[in-house]
């Protein structure tokens, strides 16, 4: 363990299949919203196209603006896993590109995100290979290293381990350690559930709104006044 800074670990404690699945389809609000909307990545990380994604964290901390260990992990990660890379959200070059994704693609790997910089998003948002970014860039990378393969890193102001589960839709990622995903998984179908039923009391106009009202604002110290502001 002495080449600290420029490592991989070539193993990582994957979640079960079956647990990943649980939470297939679950908007990334509403599991967000079921841990305490602490656990979804910065706005900033956004999707490039419209293909969800969902799977374990298959970690690369880069050295700023290079991308050397993010080829070999491309590689190295098994299908399903989603290479998340830590680049410290700078956008003066772009760590991938159209073809290094095809190849993940082809390697029928879950995802890519990066706290940084990808390019060819005119070819990246036709794609059905999930992609989140913290920004576009035309600019390529360097190739010359260091970084570390499947170590903790940060991302999008969150801390991702290896093997964490990672849901993405249109409104972002949302981080789960597996060792609280199959009750974060229960909650937040209940929450869909409520969120569903709520949509059919908005059509039919019966949406309870007595938590909004004035009465319910006044018992919180809201004051009103029945005249124009001066």
């Amino acid at each position: 363990m002495g080449n600290v800074g420029f490592r991989v670990f070539k193993r990582i404690n994957r979640p079960g299949k079956e647990l990943i699945g649980q939470f297939r389809g679950l908007p990334v609000a509403n599991i967000g919203d079921e841990m305490n909307r602490i656990a979804c990545m910065h706005a900033r990380i956004k999707p490039l196209n419209k293909a969800p994604l969902l799977g374990p964290a298959f970690t690369v901390r880069a050295r700023v603006g290079d991308n050397l260990l993010l080829h070999h992990a491309i590689d190295l990660a098994e299908p399903g896993d989603v290479i998340v890379v830590e680049d410290q959200g700078d956008l003066a070059n772009a760590l991938i590109g159209e073809n290094m994704m095809l190849w993940a693609e082809r390697r029928k790997l879950g995802g890519m995100i990066v706290d940084g910089a990808m390019r060819d998003i005119e070819a990246l948002a036709q794609m059905s290979f999930p992609c989140f970014a913290a920004g576009i860039q035309p600019n390529g990378p360097y190739k010359d290293g260091p970084g570390e393969i499947n170590v903790p890193i940060s991302c999008g102001g969150l801390t991702v381990n290896p093997g964490d589960i990672l849901v993405g839709d249109a409104d972002g990622i949302v981080v789960i350690s597996p060792k609280d995903a199959p009750e974060v998984a229960k909650k937040a179908q209940g929450k869909l559930e409520k969120e569903i039923a709520t949509r059919k009391a908005i059509a039919d106009g019966s949406w309870d709104r007595s938590a909004y009202s004035e009465a319910a604002l006044r018992k919180l110290g809201c004051e009103f006044i029945d005249d124009v502001y001066r």
